[in-house]
């Protein structure tokens, strides 16, 4: 998750807020109410942990639309949603092949979207970054539908979660205590002993979960662990870039603590494929 505690300096200032300007209280306290909307979801009726997907993921896109428009850049907002929502469905009660042209359809309505509500000028420009938000993040947030279908599916999705959350809090502590070493400059505050950190929190949660909650083998649940801790990594980094390019700090500013939802969900979405395809050739 961009701007993750873990690349946060150690330390608060009196206010409550971290020596970056994060607000480490509030954080905490938006993580534990939307722990609790996930969790209270998922264990009561399936669908309707969709539509709080929907609802977290659309506000994402959102927020995208609107960091491109800082350099001019024109995603239509409406059919992208469309597309998010009709992804979250085909792939709930369709599965893979559904989801996939879905996917197809709406990229296709994107391009004749553009065609007809602008001028020539920035089509390519325009049709490629409306087709990217498809992609990112409403295709791969479709990937928790996929999930949650699954007759033990609010099980593995907690696990998805879980072990994404523990590289956040992982990285944190161990670069916190030990960060020393960058790992790259387009994230300057992210260290190597931080990602050792998540490393460690992903496999031990992955480990601990996949025995408890599906009865699989340590072996599984840590390669899934690890797995994430890499892909949520890369997610962060990805952000970064996308961040970087725009000339913007953060997506949006809706989470007290955290930033837009897009600084939330971009290592969810990136982890979510490879962890799903796991989880199926497992069990």
């Amino acid at each position: 998750m961009e701007n993750s505690v873990e690349e946060r300096t150690a330390g608060t200032s009196p206010s409550g807020g971290s020596r970056t300007g994060r607000n480490l209280p509030a954080a905490i306290g938006v993580g534990v109410v939307l722990g609790a909307l996930v969790i209270g979801s998922l264990y009561t009726i399936k669908e309707l942990f969709l539509l709080v997907v929907v609802g977290a993921v659309g506000v994402g896109v959102v927020e995208l639309t609107r960091a491109f428009a800082t350099r001019d850049i024109k995603v239509p907002a409406v059919p992208v949603l469309g597309g998010l929502a009709v992804m979250q469905a085909a792939a709930y009660w369709g599965g893979p092949v559904w989801l996939l042209a879905t996917f197809a359809i709406f990229a296709f309505v994107l391009l004749i979207w553009r065609m007809f509500s602008d001028g020539t000028e920035g089509y390519v420009r325009d049709a490629t970054a409306s087709v990217f938000t498809l992609f990112y993040p409403a295709l791969l947030s479709a990937f928790v539908a996929m999930l949650l279908r699954a007759d033990d599916g609010d099980h593995r999705v907690v696990i998805f979660i879980a072990v994404t959350v523990a590289s956040d809090i992982g990285g944190y502590i161990a670069g916190v205590l030990f960060g020393r070493h960058r790992m790259t400059a387009i994230s300057p505050k992210k260290t190597w002993e931080g990602f050792a950190g998540s490393l460690i929190a992903c496999t031990a949660v992955g480990a601990w979960l996949v025995t408890w909650l599906l009865g699989g083998e340590l072996w599984q649940g840590a390669l899934i662990g690890a797995l994430a801790a890499l892909l949520a990594t890369v997610g962060d980094l990805i952000e970064s870039m996308i961040k970087r390019d725009l000339g913007i700090k953060d997506l949006g500013t809706i989470l007290p603590g955290h930033g837009g939802l897009m600084d939330r969900l971009d290592s969810l979405v990136t982890t979510l494929v490879p962890v799903w395809l796991l989880m199926t050739v497992f069990f």
